[in-house]
């Protein structure tokens, strides 16, 4: 039997090779490419893949949000997230949006292989360095709302703007920078947000 896959990266080079590498072996066949995460659930309609190996990043729709709309969507596809940002965050993230698997890309390309076949078997398949760094660092401490803060905060915004953009005051912006400054053991809030990032909080 051919495992049939549809594979989510935006960088096409990427996407090629591993597209090159998974088609070399005998039972599994790549049936759609996309670049997009918010192109995932029509190519997964249309080309009806066993599995779908999804990147973290990518425009439109990440990939923890697109394996959450696929599984909604078709329940029978497997998800396995292929990404090079192996944080713990998203591997909890990725496990809770009903994902079977979360392995980097510099997985040897056999163990890609056996990865894909051992997720569509049912079984969950879990980077082990990543699964002992996530049980480490444990659940993100920030509150929603801060976490929001931080995202807004990302690219050196002004507290104004980050308040305009959350209709919240400046004051509040404040307090929840302040309070995930603290929680992230940071100094400032670029250190928080590059300390929350590292974590896979946001």
């Amino acid at each position: 039997m051919t495992i049939r896959l549809l594979l989510a990266d935006d960088q096409a080079l990427v996407r090629g090779a591993l597209a090159a590498l998974l088609d070399l072996e005998a039972d599994l066949t790549v049936v759609a490419e996309v670049g997009r995460g918010d192109e995932v659930v029509a190519a997964a309609r249309e080309h009806s893949p066993d599995v779908a190996l999804l990147d973290v990043e990518m425009p439109g729709l990440d990939g923890i949000a697109a394996a959450a709309a696929l599984r909604a969507a078709m329940p029978r596809t497997r998800v396995l997230i292929v990404t090079t940002f192996g944080r713990p965050g998203y591997l909890r993230k990725a496990l809770q949006a009903g994902a079977s698997g979360f392995v980097v890309k510099d997985t040897p390309a056999r163990q890609l292989a056996d990865a894909v076949r051992r997720v569509h078997a049912g079984l969950r398949v879990v980077d082990p360095t990543l699964a002992a760094d996530s049980l480490v660092s444990g659940e993100s401490p920030l509150t929603d709302r801060e976490t929001d803060v931080l995202r807004a905060a990302r690219d050196g915004a002004p507290v104004a703007s980050i308040a305009a953009a959350l209709f919240l005051s400046a004051g509040t912006v404040r307090n929840h920078l302040s309070s995930a400054i603290g929680k992230t053991g940071a100094s400032t809030r670029a250190e928080a947000v590059r300390a929350a990032e590292s974590n896979g909080w946001l």
